[in-house]
């Protein structure tokens, strides 16, 4: 990597806020300033007493109303992020055998999960290149897991329940982490849509936050009356009946619940689902343009079908080192650019999520131009 310090990009060109990162992601500064306002009466305070179950409560209204979910529905939540949600899911939610669509590092994941919980059957792994996405299949499981969008690169991938299976057969679960608050999805074609905050809800990790229909309640329900052997901190029952009191089974990171709910209002407030969603398209949509106009980048998803409107990866001209360009950018206060470091390539990935502005975005894209003119 080439020494990047001394490389200085005009201030005309540059964002007015340079957090693009694909989570951790920019956190306003308007959460941040209306958190220290009411600190002193909610941050370090009992997360049994009102001051934090009325935010709970405010979390779990505030989902519902921006999800447009059914009055049946339930919003859970508990301590430990997506990643701690797949091993309760291996536990609490997934009877005998899954299915699950592996197309990148995250979605992985899960399926190791499954495949490593002893009291599971094998799971069935369908799986693609980087860059592309299988679809789910009718089969002789009890649970789909689906990734509505994988954030290492930036597929996305329409929310469709097998064909010919009801939920009294087969539960759909979807790892929303980086899609939830920013892509539109049919509560009709899910069960259970479970995600962490930090990325289009501009919060900071810790938590889980799932939307469950009365099909993955009694799933959970059905599974705890076997006598099925739980961990307390992976037992979705504890955290159905937790949630229900507008609580957790632990202490939360208060910070992350009062940040979350400060974006979900705000998001509410300027339309909804639609408009987030909406406002994700408008800057993905201007960084794919970039990316096929310009005669040193190309989108690395060529499915124009399959693209993230909420993580946009970039492949770069091997003329030019993504490495570089990405140092260069954070001289410059234009951070976390970086592709996925297990993906490997020559590439950049952005995230558009709602809290970026797209002004923003046409900054950065204008940036990469200067930087790229220069590296050459």
């Amino acid at each position: 990597m080439g020494r990047t310090e001394s490389i200085r990009i005009p201030a005309e060109l540059l964002p007015n806020d340079g957090r693009f990162g694909s989570g951790p992601s920019l956190v306003r500064m308007e959460a941040v300033n209306s958190l220290a306002e009411i600190s002193q009466n909610y941050l370090g305070t009992s997360h049994r007493q009102s001051s934090v179950k009325g935010m709970v409560q405010r979390l779990q209204e505030g989902m519902a109303t921006l999800f447009q979910i059914p009055d049946d529905w339930e919003i859970l939540l508990g301590n430990g992020g997506a990643t701690l949600f797949w091993d309760a899911a291996t536990f609490g939610l997934i009877r005998e055998k899954s299915q699950h669509l592996v197309f990148g590092e995250f979605s992985s994941k899960f399926s190791q999960a499954a495949l490593s919980a002893p009291h599971l059957s094998d799971p069935e792994i369908l799986t693609s290149e980087f860059g592309s996405a299988p679809s789910p299949s009718p089969s002789n499981v009890d649970f789909y897991a689906l990734t509505q969008n994988e954030t290492s690169t930036g597929v996305a991938i329409p929310l469709i329940r097998p064909e010919g299976m009801s939920a009294k057969q087969a539960i759909v679960a979807v790892d929303a982490t980086s899609a939830a608050g920013g892509m539109l999805w049919d509560p009709e074609e899910v069960d259970c849509y479970y995600f962490s905050p930090q990325k289009s809800f501009a919060s900071d990790g810790g938590i889980w936050i799932a939307a469950c229909s009365p099909a993955c309640i009694d799933r959970i329900e059905a599974i705890s009356n076997t006598g099925r052997w739980i961990p307390a901190g992976l037992d979705l029952k504890i955290a159905l009946e937790n949630s229900r009191k507008n609580q957790t089974y632990n202490t939360p990171a208060l910070s992350t619940i009062y940040l979350t709910v400060h974006q979900i209002e705000w998001m509410n407030e300027q339309g909804g689902l639609e408009w987030a969603s909406g406002r994700c398209n408008q800057s993905s949509t201007h960084l794919y343009k970039w990316a096929e106009s310009h005669q040193h980048a190309e989108p690395f998803v060529s499915n124009r079908n399959l693209r993230s409107p909420v993580v946009v990866t970039i492949d770069i001209d091997e003329r030019i080192s993504a490495d570089t360009l990405v140092a260069a950018c954070r001289e410059n206060g234009i951070l976390d650019i970086g592709g996925y470091r297990k993906i490997g390539g020559n590439q950049i990935r952005v995230a558009t999520f709602p809290a970026i502005e797209p002004d923003d975005i046409k900054a950065l894209t204008n940036s990469v131009d200067y930087l790229m003119e220069l590296l050459l």
